[in-house]
């Protein structure tokens, strides 16, 4: 009896290794599950969106580095509309006030953002303020695009620059005419949007394409058990909302967003000239074809001598003799490198670095290699 148990032991213990070995070694190379990424990292939920917020205010309490007032008349004009709304009489007379500087306050207003909530708010200067540390932002109101006021801002400036000098010369670090107030700004005016009277969502894709767009519907479908998904167009994937979730928005998305999809893209080259730097993508292909590249460099090298007479010489004087090097380097040693048709991204780098050139050179041969239509792919120069 103890011998058919082990024999059944046995028989049960190979295939699961080798099913376990399997699953490891398909979850492995199976590119589609190694490109897979979270929806909730390769979609935004149409709706569900930041609004920017601006607003005109001054700053005061400043150590003589605010506007000045003649190169700045805004900045008296709001001193003066501030005063009056205060009981105070300034129209007519000549303000000379330094301590006082014009700026503009911006802030992102979040989705679903409640009253009394607060808001980080960024200052920058907008006259000839020199230095905002140590000035206080007093009441700014924030509008949206429709103009009406969604925030409140107020409070204690912090910059992280500095500028200090004298007469012969000055240092500045960093941006002191701008900086931010952390929780700077209330909620006044909330955005009335609300999910739960939706039957639908919209995934807006944050890379736009084709394949991706499927696979998303495609995994949303398998999850859900029913045809809920449907790709419209490279970048928006609608989802209907199912039965099972009643009137629960918010519980579809939360499990859409940890589902995981394969992203596709297309083959792109990006290149930054004034950096000197390359992106190539993993889809990039070149068909067969010969690279060479060599420069040709002359080097020129004075190295001036000066010639004396001999000691006790009745004539002669001093003088410098001039000492010229020429040396060329044609670049002879480098030979032409083979590029075998539809090589991939490592074969395409290592053929290029074999060829011992540097980020410049390589910029000038992908773009010769797409003009030559050997490069299947799309360059894009930032």
């Amino acid at each position: 009896m103890q011998n058919s148990i082990r024999r059944i032991k046995t028989h049960l213990k190979a295939p699961f290794g080798l099913i376990f070995f399997w699953i490891m070694a398909f979850g492995l190379i199976n590119p589609a599950y190694a490109s897979s990424s979270r929806i909730k990292d390769l979609v935004s939920i149409e709706g569900v969106r930041e609004n920017q917020l601006v607003g005109y205010g001054l700053v005061v309490g400043l150590n003589g580095t605010g506007d000045s007032l003649r190169n700045a008349p805004f900045t008296e004009q709001s001193i003066v509309s501030m005063l009056e709304r205060l009981g105070v009489n300034t129209r007519g007379s000549q303000l000379k006030s330094e301590n006082t500087a014009a700026v503009m306050v911006t802030a992102s207003l979040p989705a679903f953002a409640r009253k009394g909530t607060r808001l980080d708010i960024t200052v920058s200067s907008l006259g000839d303020a020199g230095d905002l540390r140590g000035g206080t932002l007093i009441v700014t109101p924030l509008l949206g695009a429709d103009g009406e006021v969604y925030a409140v801002a107020q409070g204690s400036m912090q910059i992280s620059g500095f500028s200090a000098g004298g007469g012969a010369e000055t240092i500045t670090q960093g941006v002191p005419t701008a900086g931010r107030i952390p929780n700077g700004a209330i909620i006044e005016k909330e955005l009335e949007y609300s999910m739960l009277t939706k039957s639908s969502v919209k995934l807006s894709l944050l890379n736009p394409d084709f394949t991706t767009a499927r696979h998303i519907a495609e995994a949303i479908n398998k999850n859900m058990g029913s045809k809920t998904a449907m790709p419209l167009d490279p970048s928006t994937v609608m989802v209907v909302k199912p039965e099972n979730y009643n009137d629960n928005m918010v519980a579809l998305v939360t499990d859409i967003e940890q589902l995981y999809a394969a992203t596709d893209q297309r083959a792109k080259v990006v290149i930054d000239e004034r950096s000197g730097i390359i992106v190539i993508g993993n889809e990039v292909r070149v068909n067969e074809v010969a690279i060479a590249q060599g420069n040709l460099t002359i080097r020129v090298t004075e190295t001036p001598q000066v010639s004396q007479p001999a000691p006790f010489a009745e004539g002669g004087e001093t003088a410098i003799v001039p000492r010229t090097e020429i040396e060329v380097d044609d670049s002879s040693g480098k030979k032409f490198a083979m590029l075998k048709p539809g090589v991939n991204l490592q074969e395409l780098v290592d053929g290029l670095n074999a060829l011992g050139i540097g980020p410049r050179d390589m910029i000038a041969i992908l773009q010769a290699l797409k003009v030559a239509g050997a490069l299947q792919a799309e360059i894009e120069v930032m």
